[in-house]
């Protein structure tokens, strides 16, 4: 039922602003550092040490957000894909040691993909270029999902380009391990909506159903990637609230704003709507 309690995407960096606001009502967080290449590659142990320190009776659903530079899920170049593969693993050891149940990882499907696996249709015993897209991303993605297995954390599935959810569910049921689920960014879904004849955002949420485990709260115009805090786009939040109100489970759902600053403001919009809390 409405509203729903809700936390934020955040650096380690904007975490003491925000502290006494995530621990006081022990909502849901996913730190970001873990996006950035420089992180991963380097002693990302420290950031980890950082954000424990910011994060002392801390209680609530975290999560992280995983690479995604340069790091589609289907990379085919085979001297690359080791390379991707390993990255998402730290990633993995990474969230592990933060204490985090879950970790963001974006859709390999593009506008491109979705216009044109229908001009490379399965012939014979031949894989179309849907089924061989989705056992790329399979190869390079399961060694980390081995590893969440073993970790108890969750990879999921964040819609970037989609236009139907459909194929990205069937991406994340292909793996049959309970450690992959669905993100939806409402953002991506809106700008999909407008710009390539996408469903509205409030579909992706049905279409994600039981799947569901992460929601990216932003707004946009439908033109733009905007991050901007809900209200001051056009996406239809009472549809996607409603939505997500009528699953069987509560997925994380946290603001991921271009400017943290907006989070008061979007959180003052949100409980004027009785949306969330």
């Amino acid at each position: 039922m409405l509203p729903l309690k809700i936390g934020a995407a955040l650096m380690v960096a904007d975490l003491p602003t925000y502290r006494d606001w995530l621990i006081g009502d022990q909502r849901d967080l996913e730190v970001q550092d873990f996006l950035r290449p420089e992180v991963l590659l380097g002693d990302w142990q420290a950031v980890v040490t950082e954000a424990k320190r910011h994060l002392d009776g801390f209680e609530g659903r975290l999560g992280i957000h995983g690479p995604f530079i340069d790091m589609t899920l289907d990379m085919a170049d085979p001297e690359i894909a080791p390379i991707v593969s390993r990255r998402f693993v730290t990633a993995v050891d990474a969230a592990t040691a933060l204490g985090a149940s879950q970790m963001v990882v974006h859709s390999p499907f593009t506008t491109w993909d979705w216009f044109n696996f229908g001009n490379d249709p399965e012939i014979g015993n031949t894989p179309s270029a849907r089924d061989r897209k989705i056992a790329r991303a399979q190869a390079l993605l399961g060694p980390a999902v081995a590893r969440a297995e073993t970790c108890g954390v969750t990879l999921v599935i964040e819609n970037i380009e989609d236009i139907d959810p459909g194929t990205r569910r069937e991406l994340a049921a292909s793996f049959a391990s309970d450690a992959v689920r669905l993100s939806i960014d409402t953002g991506h879904a809106h700008y999909a909506h407008h710009a390539t004849g996408a469903p509205p955002v409030d579909y992706f949420v049905t279409d994600a159903g039981p799947m569901l485990s992460h929601v990216h709260l932003q707004d946009a115009d439908g033109f733009a990637d905007r991050h901007w805090p809900p209200g001051r786009g056009t996406v239809n939040w009472h549809a996607v609230f409603r939505a997500i109100a009528a699953l069987p489970q509560r997925p994380h759902l946290v603001l991921e704003l271009r400017h943290a600053a907006d989070i008061p403001a979007a959180m003052a919009w949100l409980e004027r709507e009785g949306l969330a809390c």
